[in-house]
């Protein structure tokens, strides 16, 4: 079904690797953003904020900001810290974390296939998030940062994977946070054929992560080709963006726990009497990580509870309702806490699987908070079954793995 393209990827010389790729701007806190940037001349982050290390750009109009990024973009290619392919290719991407290995392809795909709905969502996209990357995306022409789709297990797509992960990778690096970084180009003309006819047999696609990255770049695509009405013929190269396709068995989702600093109007006892109503609530000795669906672990006052949601609160063919993110939503932190808008209350904050209970229980007990409450991760299934039934999830409800560096294959478009 997606239609897929070979491209021209640009990559760091081999020798600045772990020095050009970043991570996204926004996992850094501001004073560390500037200094990386500051000390290294090849971060990516100088293609993404050229403020970091140019005050007399800070506050100016976005025309100056963007004419800089060009300006050092042709400074990156005149330095060779980015080297563009010979020939288009598509790549096999693995990346090694955390005790993981996931391995997928990653390509271009055609923004009709996200406009038209072949490639399935299951997130809401915010109308400023969407205009900020678009805007950068327009003005710069450096798609950086891939799309994670996830797609059922494919026999022609696994032997082409193996065929090449066989072979000594083009790239491979180790970043700073210890994970490992391999691609493989497939330039034969015969296997990327193959590789193009087996995506475009798959009847389903979906989105595992990058909804507003996705949402950008079609919007970024329609506006250059109404700018470009004339010439346009739908195989430029801002009609697609990059993706990286990852089957169900490889894209790992883990949890998206909850913190919240108050009880709103509510008395302790006042909420335990609340919670019995919907949940069984027992107490436990250890902090728990629930094992299974419909497990909810809550450490408040002292002591975690293991909550399990009472028969016929939710209804059960329903993919979203059924969602131990959405009973907590609608049972406990809105009806109880009036917690309405999780996106925009500033009385909940949102912590991934990567941080565990022990953590959670700390920022209680040192005041931060006042309850913690953790998840069992929604499962790829659920996230399929929702995108299906063209559902909504509720926000943060998966952490998906991998989270992907800046940098590391950047199509450039303009």
């Amino acid at each position: 079904m997606p239609n897929i393209k070979p491209f021209c990827g640009l990559k760091p010389a081999a020798h600045l690797q772990s020095k050009v790729v970043t991570r996204p701007l926004e996992h850094y806190g501001s004073g560390e953003a500037r200094l990386i940037a500051s000390e290294n001349s090849c971060s990516f982050l100088h293609l993404i904020n050229p403020e970091l290390d140019n005050p007399y750009l800070r506050g100016t109009r976005q025309e100056l900001i963007f004419k800089k990024i060009a300006e050092n973009f042709e400074g990156f290619l005149e330095h060779h810290y980015l080297e563009r392919e010979a020939v288009p290719v598509i790549y096999v991407y693995q990346v090694l974390h955390d005790g993981l290995c996931q391995t997928g392809i990653w390509t271009l795909t055609h923004i009709h296939d996200y406009l038209e709905g072949r490639i399935k969502k299951h997130e809401s996209t915010v109308e400023r998030r969407e205009k900020l990357l678009a805007d950068y995306l327009q003005q710069t022409g450096l798609d950086a940062n891939p799309v994670l789709i996830t797609y059922h297990p494919d026999a022609t797509i696994n032997r082409l994977i193996q065929k090449y992960t066989a072979l000594t990778p083009a790239l491979d690096f180790v970043f700073a946070d210890h994970s490992e970084h391999r691609i493989w180009a497939i330039a034969d003309a015969s296997d990327l054929q193959e590789m193009v006819a087996a995506f475009a047999a798959i009847p389903a696609v979906y989105i595992a992560d990058g909804h507003h990255r996705a949402a950008s770049m079609a919007k970024m695509g329609l506006q250059k080709q109404a700018l470009n009405a004339a010439r346009h013929t739908g195989s430029e190269l801002y009609n697609y963006f990059t993706t990286v396709y990852m089957n169900t068995e490889e894209v790992k989702v883990l949890e998206f726990n909850r913190l919240v600093r108050d009880l709103g109007t509510r008395s302790e006892t006042d909420f335990m009497e609340a919670l019995n109503a919907c949940f069984e609530v027992i107490p436990v000795e250890e902090s728990l990580k629930p094992a299974r669906l419909h497990e909810i672990g809550m450490y408040f006052s002292g002591q975690w509870y293991r909550l399990q949601p009472k028969p016929g609160i939710y209804e059960e063919n329903d993919p979203v309702g059924v969602l131990d993110v959405s009973i907590l939503q609608n049972f406990i932190l809105e009806p109880i806490l009036g917690i309405k808008d999780p996106r925009t209350d500033a009385r909940i904050t949102f912590e991934g699987g990567r941080t565990g209970p022990q953590e959670l229980q700390e920022k209680v007990d040192k005041g931060l908070f006042v309850i913690a409450f953790t998840l069992f991760p929604t499962s790829v299934e659920q996230v399929i079954a929702v995108a299906e039934a063209d559902g909504v999830m509720p926000p943060k409800s998966t952490w998906v793995e991998p989270k992907f560096l800046v940098g590391l294959l950047t199509n450039y478009f303009n």
